[in-house]
């Protein structure tokens, strides 16, 4: 850090002043930029989290290269109804199945929502 400085002087001078210092074993570093549309990619970091004045910082170095943001994989997405739910909102509305779906997909799978929606569309 400072050129002709002891390793363990800058270590004692640290702790004096409150600064921690903690290497965090990573293997990639992602960082999703606003806009969602691309994303930074650290590999082979070197991250180390730094505690001083009750306030943690990260430093991170490694190979750096940006790629295109990838979304959540579909499989680990949650529905947010099943057939279930399409019966009874077309039992109580005498809708469609398609209309019972998109009524669900609209209202985040709430029954008693997606039956309003229909009731009132009508």
């Amino acid at each position: 850090m400072f050129p002709g400085m002891d390793k363990r002087a800058m270590e004692a001078a640290m702790r004096k002043l409150g600064v921690q210092q903690r290497d965090v074993q990573a293997d990639e570093v992602v960082i999703k930029l606003k806009g969602g549309s691309t994303e930074i990619v650290i590999s082979n970091p070197s991250v180390t989290k730094v505690t001083m004045m009750g306030q943690e910082n990260f430093q991170i170095a490694g190979e750096y290269s940006e790629r295109a943001q990838q979304s959540s994989s579909p499989q680990l997405q949650q529905p947010l109804f099943n057939e279930e739910d399409v019966k009874t909102v077309i039992g109580q509305t005498g809708c469609s199945d398609a209309e019972a779906k998109v009524a669900l997909a609209k209202v985040n799978g709430d029954l008693a929502a997606a039956i309003l929606f229909i009731s009132e569309k009508r």
